[in-house]
């Protein structure tokens, strides 16, 4: 095999300062659109909406089960919406945030910055969901430079995570149809390495692969953390690695990959044939935009065969 694998088994690991993937931020043009989008994809409605009219923003969350996906747009002059806005005209559409769940917030940005990520606990935040339910937390705040160029936040929710409950699903589609989890999220990186600091030695997120293979042209390593897969893409060939380290695509787990394809073909979603996935046991299918600037992948295990 053409594949340079590094066996991940050191014993000293540090201690991780993050217990979950709590949320992925997307940042979209028109809200109302992209909850039709990701309804659709998800075969979900929204569990939670709140408006931030101090920040300038407005946002839809879908709860899932081992994450929550959000979309938020700018709607005024604020500190977020700026930062959104400002997002949007650099780069268009697409993954704004990665949100990493804790304990102790304290905790974790004074352990973080002795580990040389200086980190800032911010003070309390709250959000009135349109619902009447309030939920409450406390952020870190570090520089992008300190995190590749990318926004990582790592949060504590204070009030809410247990009233969470997965989006319910959409009358009309069948459960097997409906997306309850995320598979990975992808970044892709100009520097393998030092995203192996980052997630690895940083906060602590267990790698369990890092590995070349030639004949895609890249470097991969994967690091594992509350059943998501944080999936750290890097071109072996240099003049095509990215100029800043950006959060990239996802993919989501159906139980029933065909099923799910159908719903969504029947929908008015453009989505590829069901095909072999490069990971053993699986099958793969893409979402075509619009999918708010995120490239969006299907992934379900293989059906077993009768003999």
């Amino acid at each position: 095999m053409s594949e340079k694998t590094s066996p991940i088994t050191s014993t000293h690991a540090p201690a991780p300062l993050v217990t979950a993937f709590d949320r992925i931020t997307m940042a979209v043009r028109d809200l109302a659109e992209a909850e039709a989008i990701y309804t659709r994809i998800l075969g979900r409605d929204p569990s939670w909406r709140h408006t931030d009219r101090p920040g300038g923003t407005d946002h839809v969350h879908f709860d899932l089960d081992n994450l929550a996906i959000e979309l938020v747009s700018p709607i005024g002059p604020g500190v977020w919406g700026q930062q959104v806005k400002t997002f949007l005209d650099a780069r268009g559409e697409g993954i704004f945030v990665l949100f990493l769940r804790t304990d102790d917030v304290v905790a974790t940005a004074k352990e973080l910055t002795a580990r040389g990520l200086e980190t800032i606990a911010t003070p309390e935040g709250e959000g009135l969901g349109s619902d009447g339910s309030t939920r409450r937390w406390r952020d870190t705040v570090m520089s992008r430079e300190a995190t590749r160029d990318m926004t990582i936040i790592v949060s504590e929710t204070l009030k809410g995570i247990d009233e969470r409950r997965p989006s319910p699903i959409r009358e009309g589609v069948a459960r097997e149809a409906a997306i309850s989890a995320l598979d990975h999220v992808v970044v892709m990186t100009s520097d393998g390495d030092a995203c192996k600091k980052l997630f690895g030695d940083q906060f602590g997120i267990r790698l369990a692969l890092d590995h070349s293979r030639p004949e895609w042209g890249v470097r991969q390593l994967f690091f594992r953390l509350g059943g998501v897969t944080l999936e750290v893409v890097e071109p072996l060939d240099k003049a095509k690695a990215p100029k800043v380290d950006f959060l990239w695509g996802m993919a989501w787990k159906t139980n029933d990959i065909r099923l799910t394809r159908e719903r969504l073909v029947a929908e008015g979603a453009e989505v590829t044939e069901v095909a072999r996935g490069r990971k053993k046991d699986t099958e793969v299918a893409t979402i075509r935009p619009p999918t708010g600037g995120v490239p969006t992948l299907l992934i379900g295990t293989v059906a077993p065969t009768s003999d």
